[in-house]
């Protein structure tokens, strides 16, 4: 089924008067907020409107520039039921709560039918912990930790007096909006789910951040949290977020990536060696020293093993685990009843959680389920110490549990510029647990209408809402049909002399995404060494709003990287005129849990290299992509060094994921427009 456009979806179909309550809000929010009225945004909203109305699921992509939170928002604050906006990034849930939602509510909160009243809700660890900060931090043997010393210390001190004044001032105590600070210092000052007391037995209870921010959630209408927090409520059941009708999935493309994370265990030999210390002080017979002589068992069973996934669990290995799990079951036995010890004691529960914590781990982890994926991740330095190999657990899919326990419960509408992939909606559809045989279209009076759907069918639509931008005019995308194929050395001289003339040409102005940081690294170098009259940063050289920072402030910089550049910085103007990226970045043979799904999906008769190993270089292909047009007067070049994507079969099914730019596999062609470019 082809996918539903802005225009041949809505241009006749006659508005609802919910629609036009939805349209008459968005004209005066886009009004007051100093916008103009663009079709794309109108129609979500609408389709946003109907689907929350009608109770029916919704996909609907919409291009940067689009103005999708708006079109999401304004139908959020006029549906009569409570809504939930889950973000993947800190960095659009900040943007939400900090410009996009007050600036809204000024603008229309006080119009008859509009609730404006909105919380924001985040896992504990992102919130002060006033107990930890006032009673201090019980060490391993439940004793407290004295103040770290020297600039640490320092640093630590700031942040309990900030948390103090924000406890005074009736702040939030949100990690986002304290001093600048480590991870490592933060948990100075912070707690985990399992450290936490409990508001009942916390002394401190009555003034916790998180438990105001709960209550606060409870007065509101609209919620934004986090991807992970939703996963954490909806599907492993715990409940963190107050009941709701309907919730809007925002970045919705990276969804499974983060229930996978949610949802993923990790297990190592010091792990359980630390949770049998944390017990010897709590535990009064041997329940503790047995778990720390189960503990040394599972490390030489992990010494005896290789890195790499598990096709089935070895069966040393194996009875390490059920020995893990039995020890870690007693020594929790062995805890004494809350009402036999006394007062709520901080070091105890903190002790009492790690064990909880191993047991359930490694009860998963022996129980070597077909819908688990098992692996044991290779060892290495991380900072001053040893990280030790750690077993891995994540489930093999994540669409049947996200279908069972949210799509059939809720309402959802996914949102994002990139969920059309191969140019439909179905990889992603059916990543999230939707049927590409449940989708309905729009009939001329607006009514839904598809095939016969049974009555466990959940049905959804799929809308492309355009974007404002004409790629067909603004971009090049550029591929180096000449260039070899990538091999599995890295960068050759062929691909590092083509990065350089092209750089050259554009006069810097370049992000060159990279498979690898050592490609990343190996490019940077040779462009330092060849084009010194240019400035070349690479991931790595300094924190990323550093780096980002300095490509902005100097047109004539390129900035190299990994990952984190494909989808998380958003450079518009002259600043960024050139997208390079190195290889098609398809997930590595080795990767345990993409391999695992490819086996799985050729196991169902399906096409694992197209459902899963495609599927994800297309994902990542389309938002890398996406870095070089964020504004309608940017233009530039998408530059392609994998000759497969001009070659391969597979080739057409990566670029109708990309933006509609036009294509060329001429180099003297791009070298041309991109000096064009540079000279203004």
């Amino acid at each position: 089924m082809p996918p539903t456009s802005a225009a041949d979806s809505d241009s006749t179909t006659a508005p609802s008067s919910g629609a036009g309550r939805v349209g008459a809000v968005l004209e005066g929010a886009v009004a007051a907020l100093g916008g103009r009225r663009r079709d794309g945004q109108v129609a979500m909203a609408e389709a946003v409107a109907e689907s929350m109305r009608e109770g029916r699921h919704l996909l609907v992509q919409a291009g940067t520039g689009t103005g999708k939170s708006l079109a999401y928002l304004v139908p959020s604050l006029l549906h009569d039921q409570r809504v939930v906006v889950a973000t993947a990034t800190l960095a659009l849930q900040h943007q939400l709560v900090e410009r996009d939602l007050p600036r809204l509510v000024e603008a229309v909160g006080s119009q008859e039918g509009v609730d404006a009243s909105y919380a924001v809700l985040k896992g504990r660890s992102n919130y002060a912990c006033l107990h930890r900060i006032r009673e201090g931090v019980p060490d391993e043997q439940g004793a407290l930790v004295e103040m770290p010393a020297g600039s640490m210390g320092q640093k630590v001190l700031e942040l309990r007096s900030w948390a103090e004044e924000q406890a005074e001032n009736g702040g939030s105590g949100e990690r986002d909006n304290a001093p600048r600070h480590t991870d490592r210092e933060w948990r100075q000052v912070s707690v985990g789910h399992r450290d936490c007391l409990g508001a009942a037995k916390c002394p401190f209870g009555q003034e916790c951040f998180v438990e105001l921010a709960r209550e606060k959630a409870h007065r509101s209408h609209l919620i934004i949290t986090n991807h992970s927090l939703l996963a954490i409520d909806a599907i492993e059941g715990v409940p963190m977020i107050p009941d709701y009708d309907v919730v809007v999935i925002d970045e919705a493309h990276e969804l499974t990536a983060r229930v996978t994370q949610a949802a993923t265990d990790e297990l190592s030999a010091p792990d359980v060696e630390r949770a049998a210390r944390r017990s010897q002080r709590f535990v009064e017979g041997s329940e503790a020293d047995d778990l720390a002589d189960a503990g040394e068992t599972l490390r030489d069973a992990i010494d005896g093993c290789d890195p790499g996934r598990f096709e089935r669990l070895p069966q040393h290995l194996a009875d390490a685990l059920v020995l893990v799990r039995d020890a870690a079951r007693a020594c929790l036995s062995a805890y004494p009843r809350e009402s036999d010890a006394g007062d709520a004691d901080a070091g105890r529960t903190q002790a009492r959680g790690t064990v909880q914590e191993v047991f359930a781990y490694a009860e998963r982890m022996a129980a070597d389920l077909e819908s688990d994926v098992l692996w044991l991740s290779e060892g290495g330095s991380g900072g001053q110490s040893r990280v030790p190999p750690r077993l891995c657990v994540a489930p093999l899919q994540v669409w049947g549990p996200m279908r069972d326990k949210l799509l059939t419960d809720k309402t959802v509408v996914f949102t994002s510029a990139t969920l059309m992939l191969g140019g439909d909606f179905n990889s992603v559809a059916g990543s999230v647990g939707l049927k590409p045989g449940e989708r309905v279209t729009e009939g001329a009076a607006g009514a839904a209408v598809g095939g016969a759907l049974s009555e466990h069918a959940l049905p959804w639509r799929g809308l492309d809402v355009g974007s404002p931008f004409d790629y067909g005019q603004q971009a090049i995308l550029y591929v180096a049909r000449h260039l070899p194929p990538p091999g599995r050395d890295g960068l050759g001289k062929a691909q590092l002399d083509e990065i350089v003339e092209l750089v050259d040409a554009a006069g810097g102005r370049t992000l060159g995404l990279f498979s690898s940081r050592r490609a990343a690294e190996a490019a940077a170098e040779v462009v330092r060494e060849r084009l010194p009259h240019l400035t070349t940063l690479a991931q790595g050289d300094a924190q990323l709003p550093e780096l980002a920072r300095q490509f902005v402030e100097d047109p004539h910089t390129c900035l190299f990287g990994t990952l984190s550049l494909w989808q998380g910085l958003d450079v518009p103007g002259e600043t960024c005129q050139l997208v390079l990226i190195d290889r098609i970045p398809f997930p590595r043979p080795d990767d345990p849990l993409m391999s695992a799904r490819q086996k799985a999906a050729d196991k169902a008769g399906g096409n694992g290299f197209m459902q899963v190993a495609a599927t994800h270089a297309a994902l990542l292909m389309a938002q890398g992509a996406g870095r070089l047009i964020r504004t309608t007067t940017d233009r530039g070049v998408v530059a392609v060094l994998d000759p497969r994507l001009a070659t391969a079969r597979y080739g057409g099914f990566l670029k109708a994921s990309l933006p509609p730019m036009w294509t060329t596999t001429d180099p003297a062609v791009v070298r041309k427009a991109l000096a064009r470019l540079a000279e203004g």
